[in-house]
């Protein structure tokens, strides 16, 4: 029987309890607040990767981790987005064996009507209020927790990477100036 180090304080016990109701109410909240421009959360995640990847196009494999997501669900949301018109699905030329996620002009309509919408949502539900260094602090005590759970550093999230330039912001990627021949290439 696995011996337990220390019972957990009730400071402790609230704090945890305030994180499973944050994470399991939080992407009903967004997706609530993203239904007028018909995509959910996750799929504007997606759409705004695509949006600030290189010809608007990366492979599912790079596509999966810029997004946290695992390959299986992704292919389900592609799929999704693909059946609204917004993503198709091509062959990456530089590696046969490997797929690329497209984003389309109607996929670009579409994050763009759902930008403004995310942001307020964002704003008004997680960073209003939070206080002088409020930010800054959720996003250490964020990366401290992934940190733990993702190790390896699957998750683009979690990877180690330049100062300048935090794997967590879509944004980053447009930035890059990185000349590799594939620019759907997981590398850049």
């Amino acid at each position: 029987m696995l011996e337990v180090m220390e019972t957990l304080g009730y400071d402790e016990r609230v704090a945890v309890a305030r994180l499973h109701a944050l994470l399991e109410l939080l992407p009903t909240a967004l997706d609530r607040e993203l239904a007028p421009a018909g995509i959910t959360s996750f799929e504007f995640t997606l759409l705004q990767t695509l949006h600030n990847a290189d010809l608007h196009r990366l492979r599912l494999t790079a596509l999966a981790s810029r997004t946290n997501a695992t390959l299986p669900r992704l292919s389900r949301v592609v799929t999704g987005l693909e059946r609204k018109g917004h993503v198709t699905r091509a062959a990456c030329e530089e590696d046969g064996r490997a797929t690329n996620a497209v984003l389309t002009t109607s996929g670009e309509r579409a994050y763009e009507l759902s930008l403004p919408l995310y942001e307020n949502a964002v704003r008004g539900m997680i960073l209003d209020g939070l206080g002088e260094g409020g930010v800054t602090r959720l996003a250490d005590i964020s990366y401290a927790i992934l940190d733990k759970l993702d190790p390896d550093r699957r998750l683009a999230v979690t990877d180690e990477g330049a100062a300048a330039a935090c794997a967590a912001d879509p944004a980053a990627d447009a930035a890059q100036t990185d000349t590799s021949d594939c620019a759907a290439d997981p590398a850049r």
